[in-house]
């Protein structure tokens, strides 16, 4: 005689085996093509614009996105800036986690979960730069092999450090597996698909990412050589920058790769313009 009480668990039981199966299947396999996956890392709640030379009035929003960028190729992966709230703030509980003014609704490795990835499985780690606002999750990613220019490796150890970022969040890479780039262009996976460039102003050794995908076509992350997209029309450079002259230099040449190679422009922080990219676990190829 068939025991009905018992069907429910054992119905449950079978869910949940399947469930976990599945869930070991969605580790994420090598692509045939470079792909650019793009994560909601936060925002930054811009309190005084007058550093950026431009007035609340002249800005679409005073806000500013937070992506971070995983990049997937046949030979590996990279990832590219990490946010400013660490994982380690979440509460177990969910909800939003801050530092300084920003703020975040999910950890990043929850999101790099969501598409079978874990940070065991990142090749690279590499920055635009070493403020706070983009070495959020470093930690995270100790056992990468670090792309970093001397300068930047030099101020983020630097003693005392710089208040413009956040030594504890990168701490575990001062002992990583470490690739000082010297070449202005950087070939990651060595068949120019994508390049690190060298773009010095808004810190010491500033950098920014070319992509060659296949469908979308040519694409530049652009770090901080702009922050809002205004300072690119009303040509504003910021009254911090580590170096002007080397900003404004840095930002001519890129305009004229830019106009060469027909790539898109995507301003990192552009809150308005980072709104309409699909997110992970969409991506761009």
């Amino acid at each position: 005689m068939t025991n009905y009480r018992v069907l429910p668990v054992i119905l449950l039981t079978i869910l949940a085996t399947a469930g976990a199966a599945t869930a070991q299947q969605r580790k994420a396999q090598s692509p045939n093509s470079v792909r650019l996956y793009v994560f909601d890392c936060g925002s930054l709640n811009i309190p005084d614009t007058s550093n950026y030379q431009l007035k609340k009035e002249e800005l679409a929003t005073t806000y500013m996105a937070l992506p971070c960028y995983l990049v997937a190729h046949p030979k590996g992966t990279l990832i590219w800036d990490a946010g400013a709230v660490p994982d380690s703030s979440f509460k177990p509980g969910g909800g939003p986690a801050t530092l300084r003014y920003a703020s975040s609704l999910k950890p990043l490795t929850v999101q790099l979960a969501e598409i079978g990835y874990v940070p065991a499985d990142i090749t690279y780690l590499s920055f635009s730069h070493f403020h706070w606002d983009h070495v959020g999750n470093a930690n995270v990613f100790a056992k990468a092999t670090w792309l970093v220019r001397k300068l930047e490796r030099d101020i983020m150890f630097s003693d005392p450090p710089s208040p413009r970022t956040e030594p504890a969040s990168y701490s575990a890479l001062k002992n990583s597996k470490t690739v000082i780039v010297t070449k202005d262009e950087h070939d990651v996976f060595g068949d120019g698909t994508v390049v690190i460039t060298s773009t010095p102003g808004h810190s010491p050794d500033h950098q920014v990412l070319f992509l060659k995908l296949p469908k979308t076509g040519p694409i530049l992350l652009s770090g901080d050589l702009y922050h809002y997209p205004e300072e690119r029309t009303l040509n504003k450079v910021p009254t911090t920058e580590f170096n002007v002259a080397q900003t404004v230099a840095s930002r001519a040449a890129v305009e004229a790769f830019l106009k060469k190679t027909g790539a898109q422009l995507w301003i990192q922080h552009d809150f308005t313009a980072n709104a309409r990219l699909k997110k992970a676990p969409a991506f761009y190829d």
